[in-house]
């Protein structure tokens, strides 16, 4: 049976405290071969130090300033030579069969341009450190348009345990196929740069959506991974993160959603950005500016978004399912045996 080749793509940026937990991760995978590529934006912790001791093998790329998870990851892929490309963020660890896992369910369909595993939480501080709490089994939308994780916070008592068809996967350790990411790129980026970092794994998912990829989730594809940003958390979040995340919540919507769409969901849209407005002008009025940094940016927003809607290939009445309050999905069939 043919193996398809497979690179890991990690971006990283002052990681050493995680490194060697994953870079040891993924030497212990069963499958093989594996591509190693990583770019760091940076780093001025030890870093690159750790890298050059400990990921030999790999393709190292070391930049001058941080540029950011969006364009590090692009880096990466513009580097990698696999036909399936392992997004991973340095404060992951895996399963020794979660390649694998993600692999065969990722072969199942060539419809499908990408992989979620089952990410559990990763608490460094604590015992066990690897926990059974849920980080993300696949992200979802709701009609306000915020994308959340499924399960998150939930104990794993085996309620994500089928094979089955998701909106999307975290970038925290999602597998994309090569024919997707050249399908859906904008401009040559796969990521999105403007977004630098956060909710560009969102932005993703729905702009595969639209051009009728399908994203799968595999359950025996399991992880942990160390959660730092969720919404619970923004009073006590770096500014940077969250100057990102508001900004990129209306970039996201700029160019991936129709009018037909935001008019169906226009209550809740509207309520939503009502409160994020709120909050910048009540609670940090520091996040203004990345209200700005959107109207800024609007020629090329509108440069992209005729671009992805020129190319979308799923009407609205079809990605409409998918905008739900509770996390959706559609089942599959069972994983194929593993040989």
């Amino acid at each position: 049976m043919r193996v398809p080749t497979v690179s890991v793509l990690i971006t990283t940026y002052n990681s050493a405290r995680f490194l060697k937990s994953c870079l040891d991760s993924l030497k212990a995978q069963t499958y093989r071969p594996l591509e190693l590529i990583v770019v760091d934006n940076a780093s001025t912790d030890s870093t690159r130090q750790v890298l050059e001791k400990l990921a030999e093998g790999g393709k190292l790329i070391f930049n001058d300033a941080n540029l950011g998870f969006a364009a590090g990851q692009n880096q990466a892929v513009r580097a990698s030579g696999g036909e399936w490309l392992l997004s991973l963020n340095p404060d992951v660890v895996l399963d020794p069969d979660f390649v694998w896992e993600m692999v065969a369910a990722g072969e199942l369909d060539p419809a499908v341009g990408s992989v979620s595993g089952k990410l559990l939480r990763w608490s460094p501080d604590k015992e066990p450190q690897l926990t059974g709490i849920i980080d993300s089994t696949g992200i979802y939308f709701t009609p306000s348009l915020r994308h959340l994780d499924r399960g998150a916070e939930q104990s794993d008592r085996g309620q994500y345990d089928r094979l089955e068809y998701v909106f999307g996967a975290s970038g925290a350790a999602a597998l994309y196929r090569r024919a997707m990411i050249e399908d859906v790129a904008v401009e040559g980026e796969f990521f999105d740069q403007q977004f630098f970092a956060y909710r560009e794994d969102a932005d993703l998912a729905w702009r595969a959506q639209l051009m009728a990829w399908k994203c799968i989730y595999a359950p025996k594809a399991v992880a942990w991974h160390v959660r730092r940003v969720t919404p619970e958390r923004r009073n006590h979040l770096p500014l940077e993160i969250n100057w990102h995340s508001v900004k990129n919540r209306f970039l996201m919507r700029a160019k991936n959603i129709s009018w037909r769409l935001y008019g169906r969901f226009f209550l809740p849209v509207t309520w939503r950005d009502a409160q994020v407005v709120g909050y910048c002008l009540l609670v940090d009025r520091r996040l203004l500016s990345a209200l700005g940094a959107v109207w800024k940016a609007r020629k090329e927003l509108g440069r992209k978004r005729q671009l992805i809607q020129a190319r979308r290939r799923v009407p609205d009445k079809e990605l409409l399912g998918w905008f739900s309050v509770e996390p959706k999905s559609m089942l599959d069939g069972p994983l194929p045996a593993k040989e």
